[in-house]
């Protein structure tokens, strides 16, 4: 593994995968990978870039850097909108932003609301729980069903297919370190998927309901109809974005201030800060520590004049971009009253989340009303050594306890 920090600079020793490595405290490996230059070269053909400038050149220029990849998740056909490029990229998101747009999400947050307190009140007096399986896991699958007009009876349902595609180790724990396995569980899954959503897809055409399947199959762009497969690729992305993100990042939130009492005190003392340490904490834990692959489209060169030569693998480090000092002053320290925020939780460019309206309204409200409930909480005593298993940055097991 090379490390290098000028297109003529001598290689260095770091291991640029020990940020994935060690999920549970990435950010020195950031700070490190940072310091050295923010671009390395981890194997031939693959380039990982680190900070801000360089990640944001990278995912503002589309043309240059296209995400079109295979992501082997049990997927046969690109996922939509994440694998395609402009100006098809263009047409799905004039379909799908209204979708999660910040007015329909006001027209949500009662429902959020009502979703969070339904969970807490299943634990709240037992003075225990394990957040992980009994809220973060559950919730925003639920909000989602909800969302799409699908039965809530469904739930166990989607989050076993979730959980084939992301954490197919739940299926067969052989899937943790063997890549047939692994690749079996998701292949699986990936057509349980399909099915579900074309049945789905079939009732609507034939008797549609209202909802948003209704309406992606009455959608028209120029006058013509989304394909079955374009709806069907739409919905196995919804699927796994909108139930496990959200997820990975209550608990990496939770976990961080059942640790930090200080800034636990601030939420409960004014409640008004919210909206920022949600951001501060989206920045600092960045669940997804890097975006999908790019692959570059010709030869080019990065910011600092690093050659990308055409069909590089270019992998993009957003978490190490979060604490780049550059555009984060006091970058390593956590500031719930930071003024700007500019981090990349959500991705940058034409591909930024398309959820990212209803991820932060559904952290808000769960930051509002459990802290109303439940303001002092902490790490039940015993389950101190938290888990980051492998994949996206997610606490398994997050035992939490209070009075």
């Amino acid at each position: 593994m090379t490390t290098d920090t000028s297109p003529d600079s001598p290689a260095d020793d770091l291991d640029v995968f020990e940020m994935i490595q060690d999920l549970a405290a990435p950010q020195p490996a950031y700070r490190r990978l940072l310091d050295l230059g923010g671009v390395a070269t981890p194997m031939e053909g693959v380039v990982m870039v680190a900070d801000r400038d360089t990640v944001d050149h990278v995912l503002r220029h589309h043309e240059l850097f296209s995400s079109k990849i295979e992501l082997g998740l049990g997927n046969v056909r690109p996922l939509i909108p994440l694998n395609v490029d402009p100006p098809l990229h263009s047409r799905f998101r004039k379909l799908l932003d209204p979708l999660f747009a910040p007015r329909r999400m006001d027209e949500q947050e009662e429902d959020i609301r009502n979703r969070v307190n339904g969970l807490i009140d299943t634990f709240v007096d037992r003075g225990e729980c394990n957040f992980t399986e009994e809220f973060a896991e559950i919730f925003p699958s639920s909000v989602f069903l909800g969302l799409m007009g699908l039965p809530a009876d469904d739930l166990r349902l989607f989050l076993d297919m979730r959980d084939g595609v992301l954490h197919p180790e739940k299926e067969d724990p052989e899937a943790m370190f063997d890549p047939e396995a692994r690749s079996r569980v998701m292949n699986r899954t990936g057509t349980k998927i399909y099915d579900y959503f074309g049945a789905l897809v079939d009732e609507r055409t034939a008797q549609p309901a209202g909802d948003v399947i209704s309406r992606f199959v009455e959608a028209e762009f120029d006058g013509e109809r989304l394909s079955r497969n374009d709806i069907l690729d739409i919905c196995f992305l919804m699927l796994i974005a909108g139930l496990d993100t959200v997820s990975d990042t209550l608990t990496c939130m939770f976990a961080y201030l059942a640790r930090s009492p200080e800034h636990r005190a601030e939420i409960v003392a004014d409640p008004s800060c919210i909206p920022q340490a949600v951001e501060e904490l989206l920045r600092w834990e960045t669940p997804v520590p890097m975006t999908s692959p790019r692959i570059a489209t010709e030869d080019t060169e990065l910011p600092n004049g690093c050659p990308v030569p055409a069909g590089t693998s270019v992998l993009v480090a957003i978490g190490a971009a979060n604490l780049d000092e550059a555009t984060c002053p006091a970058a390593g320290d956590v500031q719930f009253d930071r003024d700007l925020n500019r981090h990349l939780a959500f991705g940058g460019g034409v591909h930024r989340c398309l959820g990212s309206h209803l991820a932060r309204r559904e952290l808000r409200v769960t930051l509002l009303e459990w802290h109303k409930r439940i303001p002092d909480y902490r790490i039940k005593p015993g389950h101190e050594e938290l888990e980051y298993p492998p994949g996206l940055r997610h606490v398994k097991d997050l035992m939490l306890a209070w009075s």
